[in-house]
């Protein structure tokens, strides 16, 4: 697995993440960033377990029953629009699902959430973005952001 989950988790933690869209007013949240994470890295690590093993059919239960509960447990840190979406692309497994049923449900989970963490690296990117031209646009108008240049041209300090 990736570690760019991992890096964003720590900016992330802090407060819930919002992106705003230009098309509305149409606000994505996630008020749990950490519990994201954690469900995605499980998530993941059961896709490429499944991979690599011929699974009876318990296994197959099992694995459902995971699968039913990773995505409620996402349903609660996730806006209505990302719960509407994810219900959109998750399919539910009513049934004990073939091997490859199983797979390709967890590979979806496993996409979608993917994008979901690029779109918070690129709401993230576009912050600092915005931030960082605000800044540029304050200094270029030359508005106090310091202490004035001293008179005799030396830099200001208190014991010099």
């Amino acid at each position: 697995m990736s570690t760019e989950p991992d890096a964003a988790a720590e900016v992330v933690q802090a407060e819930p993440v919002r992106q705003e869209e230009d098309r509305g007013s149409t606000s994505e949240t996630i008020t749990e960033p950490a519990k994201l994470l954690r469900i995605a890295s499980m998530v993941r690590e059961l896709l490429d377990e499944t991979r690599q093993a011929s699974i009876d059919e318990p296994g197959r239960r099992r694995l459902r029953d995971i699968y039913d509960r990773s995505v409620a447990e996402l349903r609660e840190v996730l806006s209505e629009d990302l719960q509407q979406e994810l219900a959109e692309l998750v399919p539910p497994l009513d049934h004990v699902p073939t091997e490859s049923e199983i797979r390709v449900a967890q590979a979806q989970l496993v996409g979608w959430l993917e994008g979901l963490f690029h779109g918070i690296q690129a709401a993230m990117f576009a912050q600092q973005a915005a931030a960082r031209a605000q800044f540029e646009e304050l200094r270029r108008r030359g508005l106090p952001g310091g202490q004035p240049p001293a008179q005799d041209g030396r830099a200001p300090g208190q014991y010099l």
